[in-house]
């Protein structure tokens, strides 16, 4: 015979009342900065009308860790299909190897932006804490972040590291690897550069990286030109359609800095097919070092991001917030690799 069933109120009863997530509750029944005072105090309220009274022993076996972080690669938009940027796919070896060094397990899904996936995760215990890698467009999910600081949840995410950013964001000095890209292509006499990627809200990194070639620019005291800027997202057809744009304003540049390794290879392909040789006519930087860059032809100069150090960067910044500390400096430098792309 099954036991009966309790009727004694839960925090899940009082999270329906509030209109309020359970893991809510649960922090401002802790007492929890994390929650404003006037969702507290209705919680408290309803709490009291309910008669609600904390279950220790069940708080006790929450509170434990499970002594794993959950990875989550979200879709990004292609034409065929969505898809996962290969840079953060490379990225997870060195992610792997530093939580096996720190004691922890690995929980590795794919998601959509638009899913409840933290309550899979960190809310319902089966994780410690959350990495985001993989966005999309980032005003879509800016939202999205907001939400996950105000329930306390704990996560890192890759990305652009800004004095406003939205939770523990570590990122690349995508301004300083920008600015390399420029001085690099002005030290060989280039002088009209585009930028492929698109430059704006939408795409912070992409928007720095664009950012530090224009300081490159003015530094060396040439007018940024907005007609050399051509907006396009990660993958290779993207590329391709955007040095389409750029060679059919008819402005002269003779040489390409894209935000990707990918959008460079789709805009080597759209410059082969115009008669443009490079490096010859164009020169061209990527972004990444992807396995890709070497192998184009001619192999791809490119900036390139430390995966290792990436990889630790996320690990120790999400172990800080689990543990109570202080987190290690957000940004990780960058690395000009020279190859054929650009006369190298």
């Amino acid at each position: 015979m099954g036991q009966k069933r309790s009727n004694r109120p839960t925090s899940f009863d009082i999270a329906y009342r509030a209109g309020v997530s359970q893991p809510t509750v649960s922090r401002a029944l802790r007492g929890s900065k994390s929650v404003s005072e006037a969702t507290r105090q209705r919680i408290m309220e309803i709490a009291r009308e309910l008669n609600y009274t904390v279950d220790k022993n069940a708080s006790s076996l929450r509170s434990q860790r499970a002594n794993t972080i959950a990875l989550l690669f979200f879709e990004e938009p292609a034409e065929d299909d969505a898809r996962i940027n290969p840079f953060f796919l490379a990225m997870l070896g060195s992610i792997t190897r530093q939580c096996a060094n720190r004691g922890f397990d690995l929980l590795i899904s794919f998601q959509k932006m638009e899913d409840d996936w933290h309550m899979r995760y960190q809310d319902s215990h089966r994780a410690d804490g959350l990495i985001l890698l993989g966005y999309g467009d980032y005003t879509l999910y800016e939202q999205r972040l907001h939400d996950l600081v105000e329930q306390g949840t704990r996560f890192v995410r890759w990305g652009s590291v800004q004095t406003d950013t939205i939770g523990a964001t570590v990122g690349s000095d995508n301004v300083g690897a920008g600015r390399q890209a420029g001085e690099y292509l002005l030290s060989l006499g280039r002088r009209r550069i585009g930028f492929l990627g698109q430059a704006d809200e939408h795409y912070p990194e992409f928007a720095d990286r664009y950012r530090g070639l224009q300081e490159a620019l003015v530094a060396a005291g040439i007018p940024v030109d907005r007609a050399l800027q051509v907006d396009a997202i990660t993958p290779e057809e993207s590329g391709y359609q955007a040095a389409r744009v750029l060679i059919d304003r008819g402005v002269p540049f003779d040489a390409i800095f894209a935000g990707s390794d990918l959008i460079a290879i789709g805009a080597m392909r759209a410059l082969a097919e115009a008669g443009l040789r490079v490096p010859a006519d164009v020169a061209v930087v990527g972004f990444d070092d992807l396995p890709a860059a070497s192998m184009t032809n001619p192999p791809l100069t490119t900036i390139m991001q430390d995966l290792k150090g990436a990889g630790m960067l996320l690990i120790e910044t999400l172990l800080a917030q689990i543990e109570g500390k202080d987190p290690p400096p957000p940004m990780i430098p960058t690395r000009l690799v020279k190859r054929k792309s650009c006369g190298g």
